[in-house]
């Protein structure tokens, strides 16, 4: 990307769409931002010291983040309902997805070229064998026979495509086969084209038995079992070519939802067809005849950019397998267990939370006080309501548990279940009707806006008088993801906050119009207004001489108005550092534009999940929790909160845990440059390496508090 011209802090007007510069001057482009981000995660999957089996694992992070692409973003941009409000660079539609397509091609061809010469041959010097047909002996090729005929041909249906066999349905990201026969059918007809579905209720990874793996273990995907034996599926025909492949398709779920009457019905018939939507992608193997590829492009419409040619399994993801049947610890990151606060140990747990705020920092500390605190007002017969949002929380969910059991028992119990929470509408939808059915009142939030902030409220009745309890948080209550992403949590008593939060249910189920909030900011009427007026206000403190200063850790920033703000801040004088996991469209270290802002990605162990925004205020140090990113989407087309952070010992924490250790992290990190490059950070003179994640580890097992 060519060097950026050196600007004048006024070419940034108020609207960038009115500014004479290109917008390629000013803002990075969304979709290479993004796809940069799976490169950082590939890095670790090239990683030497990364433990082995974790490379495979983020060789298969990187899959399932690309098929999310392809499923949203990019089926989005085909759509042409691209905008979402934010930046895109280039303006064109035709461009956006060639510079994305371009990228993708490189970033498949590198994961593949990583999986072939470098994880799957180390795997198997450690005795974890993954077979191909040519690489099995006499033995296991005679088990493999074995269990195709016993598991896997009796539910194959090969289709002959002829005018009453027309091309069957692929369901999103199925594994198929497309199979080209030579000579005349059953009835005298030429049918040269059959397809094959693979059965989706066998697993995709086989584990051959302990007396056929000589020196460890050995596997054999689904494919390849079915690749060794299609030829016996077409009895007196000869199998000329074919090929395994993968088609992805848009599963954006869509409903008119100031139409439909019941928004939870209306998902599950939508839910139906997302499997069959628009299809996007076509993933083929890498020998796959052109012939073949051409035939399956022309079928689903899809154009030839979007063909990816793959050497290896279709569905990388699926290795995923291979990593859960595997015990060798010493292939994996170290065991890690979280502490649990020691103020939270064997006291009444709210007791302790009325005393005094509790700062839960995830995945170091527990997330079982969380749970404890559901569970807790359940059982207690002082609690009378519990009032909580949901936007994920897995099939299985011992918090939403208690949440019946609260209903159960007569309790006061309101969920606000976001039914839209993308690729979570079917758990939401069942826990909608079993939250109902125990007689808890199940709302689904606000019309046209997604209910993403984290947020319950437990009401007490404590000496006559109603006491609020209440978490606020900035990641999900999924009793999975609270392990492995980063995430602070807020337990408090304070009236000013818990007093808004129940304001905010009010807000959500009545519809009426929010009360004004002294200390929470609402999203969509006040969070954007609020951030951007911090933000000024560190400029202006800039301006008249006083240190300006700002602090943000996020996973995106898109949105135009907050890029504004920050670039004229930065001309300004304030020191800005920015913590970007995934995408960002700001461009830092331009002169006279944004040389005071530096911004850095951190890809680790953990997937950093935290939103933290320090604005240092004349030494006030204000800082906010939130469940949004500075996206236009977060910003206005959702429900989002962020929380302050009062107590003063509460506050050096989330500094010292939050934001001092990430921008120390050597080990880590990825700082981006003016032309949207980012470049690993590495240890410089005599500094150590340090990793914020494992010095977390380290210094949570005994806490700050």
């Amino acid at each position: 990307m060519a060097k950026v011209k050196k600007m004048h802090k006024k070419a940034i007007p108020e609207s960038a769409s009115a500014s004479p510069l290109p917008q390629s001057a000013i803002y990075l482009n969304r979709e290479l931002s993004q796809l940069a981000f799976n490169r950082r995660v590939l890095a670790q999957a090239e990683n030497p010291a990364v433990p082995l089996l974790e490379r495979l694992k983020y060789l298969c992070i990187v899959s399932n983040n690309l098929d999310e692409l392809f499923e949203v973003r990019i089926a989005s941009l085909l759509a042409n309902n691209h905008l979402d409000g934010e930046v895109i660079e280039p303006p064109t539609l035709s461009a956006a997805l060639a510079v994305a397509g371009a990228e993708c091609h490189k970033i498949v061809e590198r994961q593949y070229r990583v999986l072939n010469e470098e994880v799957l041959p180390q795997l198997a010097q450690q005795g974890i064998h993954l077979l191909r047909d040519q690489d099995r002996n006499e033995a296991q090729r005679a088990w493999v026979k074995a269990y195709f005929d016993r598991e896997v041909r009796p539910l194959l249906t090969p289709i002959g495509l002829d005018p009453a066999h027309p091309f069957p349905q692929v369901v999103n990201k199925s594994l198929n086969f497309i199979v080209e026969l030579s000579g005349k059918d059953a009835f005298g007809r030429g049918t040269a084209i059959a397809i094959l579905k693979a059965p989706r209720v066998l697993p995709r990874v086989i584990q051959l038995p302990a007396e056929l793996s000589q020196n460890g273990v050995s596997f054999c995907l689904l494919s390849s079992i079915i690749h060794a034996h299609i030829k016996d599926l077409f009895t007196g025909r000869d199998v000329l070519a074919y090929s395994q492949f993968r088609v992805t398709r848009n599963s954006d779920l869509w409903v008119d939802e100031e139409e439909v009457k019941n928004l939870r019905q209306a998902l599950q018939g939508e839910l139906q067809s997302r499997n069959f939507g628009v299809a996007v992608r076509l993933e083929v193997a890498k020998n796959c005849p052109p012939r073949l590829s051409q035939f399956l492009l022309e079928q689903f419409s899809i154009d030839k950019n979007r063909l990816y040619a793959v050497d290896g399994p279709v569905n990388m993801v699926r290795l995923s397998e291979l990593i859960e049947h595997v015990n060798q610890p010493e292939l994996r990151f170290p065991p890690y267990s979280p502490t649990y606060p020691p103020k939270l140990a064997n006291v009444d747990l709210f007791g302790a939370i009325g005393k005094h705020d509790v700062l839960l920092h995830h995945p170091f500390q527990s997330f079982q006080p969380v749970l404890e605190f559901i569970r807790s007002a359940a059982q207690d017969p002082d609690v009378v309501a519990i009032k909580q949002t949901i936007y994920r929380t897995g099939m299985n969910s011992d918090l939403m548990e208690s949440l019946i059991i609260a209903a159960q028992r007569g309790k006061e119990v309101t969920v606000i279940v976001e039914l839209m929470a993308r690729f979570d509408e079917e758990a939401n939808i069942n826990w909608a009707d079993r939250l109902e059915r125990a007689g808890a009142q199940v709302v689904y939030g606000v019309v046209g806006l997604k209910t993403h902030a984290k947020l319950a409220l437990v009401i007490r009745r404590e000496e006559g008088a109603l006491r609020y309890y209440a978490h606020l948080g900035t990641g999900n209550y999924h009793p999975s993801t609270t392990k492995f992403y980063t995430d602070f949590g807020l337990l408090t008593a304070n009236p000013a906050l818990a007093t808004e939060v129940n304001e905010i249910f009010i807000h959500l189920t009545s519809l009426t119009k929010p009360k004004t909030l002294t200390h929470l900011w609402l999203a969509p009427f006040a969070l954007q207004k609020e951030f951007i007026r911090a933000i000024r206000n560190e400029a202006k403190i800039a301006k008249a001489g006083r240190p300006g200063r700002i602090i943000a850790k996020m996973n995106a920033l898109l949105d135009e108005s907050v890029i504004r703000a920050l670039y004229a801040a930065s001309a300004d004088g304030v020191k800005i550092d920015l913590i970007v996991r995934g995408a960002c469209a700001l461009r830092p270290g331009v002169p006279g534009l944004s040389e005071n802002i530096r911004v850095r990605s951190i890809v680790g162990r953990f997937l950093e999940h935290t939103r933290i925004y320090y604005f240092r205020n004349d030494l006030a140090h204000d800082i906010y929790l939130s469940s949004a990113d500075w996206m236009n989407r977060n910003l206005f087309r959702r429900i989002e909160v962020a929380f302050p952070i009062l107590d003063p010992g509460l506050k050096k924490r989330v500094i010292a845990e939050g934001l001092n250790p990430y921008l120390k992290d050597n080990t880590n990190t990825w700082e981006l440059d003016s032309n949207g490059v980012y470049q690993k950070r590495k240890p410089r003179g005599k500094a150590g390496a340090f990793s914020a994640q494992q010095y977390l580890m380290q210094v949570l097992g005994n806490p700050m508090e």
